[in-house]
């Protein structure tokens, strides 16, 4: 497994999604998951599976002190009166005393940024998180999120070989944040891809290990896969033993000409 180190934080570069999972699906693959070797589990209060998270973890045996563990804030959590106290209930469901990184899971127009990250920076000071960050964030918001102060170590969005975040990616590289990046394979768009598969054929490889391997071979870019099946889960750990040539690199590249962006809900800022 490749670790990216940021700002006193190592991350394990390829991590173990929930999004989508419901809670039975959640415990049991997060168990597997870490039994195959991800030692970074994503989930938020949106995937109401937090509490089967913090079961999986539990049952894999594995101590809690290594597994690197991400929670979100739903939007409707971010004023005040509410950010603290959910937070405390995530812990509560996940049966730990801390996330290792907290983050804002969307920007809600209706809160002010600078109280958001106010109660994430509070939220960092009290000790229920180790490190903060923000998701489904533009430049223009992480520039003013960096501005209150806070000491963001990812930005999480959609990123895969469909879709350029090539302005985004170089802010974050030039602030010394690392980009996050789910549906990392385009929720199963890429399958089938012409290109990905005759790389793939080359090592023994299917589009899916491909795509994930492009990813974390980028500088400070993590992925968190998400799998209900067991050996879809396996397959998405088994990347690390093939290196992409820079031409391969390139051909990929041009895949993200396509611009195609699969999670764009009605409440979405206005993307870079």
């Amino acid at each position: 497994m490749k670790n990216i180190t940021i700002k006193g934080a190592t991350i394990p570069a390829l991590g173990f999604g929930t999004f989508q999972l419901n809670p039975s699906e959640a415990t049991h693959m997060v168990e597997a998951a870490i039994n195959a070797g991800y030692l970074h589990i994503d989930t938020a209060q949106m995937y109401q599976n937090e509490e089967a998270v913090g079961k999986g973890i539990k049952a894999s045996g594995v101590s809690r002190d290594k597994v690197f563990l991400t929670t979100k804030v739903l939007p409707s959590n971010l004023g005040k009166q509410s950010f603290l106290p959910s937070v405390e209930q995530s812990l509560k469901k996940l049966d730990t005393d801390y996330v290792d990184l907290l983050l804002i899971h969307w920007p809600n127009a209706d809160v002010p940024l600078e109280e958001y990250i106010g109660e994430l920076i509070k939220a960092q000071e009290k000790g229920y998180t180790k490190h903060i960050g923000v998701s489904n964030h533009p430049i223009k918001l992480v520039e003013q999120a960096l501005a209150t102060g806070a000491n963001l170590i990812t930005n999480q969005v959609e990123y895969h070989p469909l879709l350029d975040q090539s302005k985004l990616y170089d802010y974050l590289r030039s602030k010394d944040i690392t980009l996050t990046a789910y549906s990392p394979i385009a929720q199963g768009e890429i399958i089938g891809n012409e290109t990905l598969k005759a790389i793939g054929e080359k090592y023994g490889k299917n589009e899916i290990q491909v795509a994930l391997n492009w990813l974390i071979q980028q500088e400070n870019v993590l992925a968190i896969p998400r799998s209900s099946k067991e050996k879809n889960m396996q397959a998405n750990i088994d990347i690390f033993d093939f290196e992409l040539t820079p031409e391969e690199v390139a051909q990929i590249n041009q895949l993200r000409e396509q611009n195609l962006r699969v999670v764009n809900p009605g409440f979405a800022p206005q993307w870079d």
